[in-house]
């Protein structure tokens, strides 16, 4: 799936119109947490990592940071290419990443 097909496939989810981008980023910040959550009781607590909860988890980041991105009018796709291009000068040793 390309990421502004995921990105307005998301939005269709997305209800509300006041105050959409406090939203976004409150759950953002609660879903991320959730991850680290599941990360944390496996490296520090001997849980078996649940690749299933962590993936319906990751998803519930990425639903979230695409509607922050659509709120500000941003590509996420911009924002992929644009994270990639940043690696590629950050790490000019390691093989660029298309």
């Amino acid at each position: 799936m390309e990421f502004n097909d995921y990105q307005k496939a998301a939005n269709r989810t997305l209800f509300g119109s006041e105050q959409v981008l406090t939203n976004c980023a409150l759950g953002l910040s609660s879903e991320t947490g959730q991850v680290v959550d599941l990360v944390k009781n496996y490296t520090f607590h001997g849980q078996n990592l649940d690749k299933d909860e962590l993936t319906k988890e990751m998803g519930d980041v990425l639903w979230y940071l695409s509607q922050v991105a659509q709120w500000a009018d941003i590509s996420f796709d911009d924002v992929a290419k644009s994270n990639i291009e940043r690696l590629n000068k950050r790490y000019p040793s390691s093989n660029d990443v298309q």
